[in-house]
């Protein structure tokens, strides 16, 4: 599937100006902001009707990204995205140089690098993290694909991507694992 560079370009520009996205990602569909932005975090909770004390996830394109937004990252957290066949979501102790309401009040913060060809593309180029939360208000089941999402949420946003719109596949959350600086993890979704 092409990447249009329009379609690109408009999801950029809402991103750098504050606002949310509605776009695919490399698990499910998903609502998207510039994760440094307080702000724009703000609109996302307000959006799902989220439990601000509920923490969001940030993608990054590459795992050279994760010091400059996690304190301590320990050696076998390189190992494990690069040995997992699934998409993976690691958090990790200390977030830093994020908006303060993306991190959990532990100061932890879940990242996935992401594989996905508009995501990475999307990322590289706006050189920033960028928040990933289920395209769905709080409580109502998980959108498995574009169809899926309620009209609530494609009206709710400033830019809808259009790529992968027609993929009807059903899509599945990541697996995700909490992993100390000692580099002990335990896996919370599998």
């Amino acid at each position: 599937m092409l990447i249009n560079k329009e379609d690109l370009n408009q999801a950029l520009e809402t991103l750098k100006q504050g606002g949310l996205i509605l776009y695919p990602t490399d698990t499910i569909w998903g609502i998207g902001c510039d994760a440094t932005n307080a702000e724009a975090v703000e609109k996302v909770f307000a959006l799902k009707g989220r439990d601000k004390n509920k923490s969001l996830i940030v993608l990054l394109h590459s795992d050279n990204q994760l010091a400059s937004y996690v304190q301590e990252i320990p050696d076998v957290a390189y190992q494990l995205i690069e040995v997992t066949d699934r998409p993976l979501t690691i958090i990790y102790s200390q977030a830093k140089n994020l908006a303060p309401n993306a991190v959990a009040e532990d100061g932890s913060i879940g990242i996935r690098i992401v594989d996905h060809p508009f995501c990475q593309q999307l990322l590289q180029r706006f050189r920033k993290p960028i928040i990933s939360t289920s395209a769905n208000i709080s409580g109502e089941p998980t959108a498995a694909n574009f169809d899926e999402i309620s009209d609530e949420i494609k009206k709710g946003v400033d830019y809808v991507v259009k790529f992968g719109q027609h993929d009807t596949k059903k899509g599945s959350p990541s697996v995700v694992m909490k992993l100390d600086p000692s580099g002990k993890f335990e896996f919370l979704r599998k």
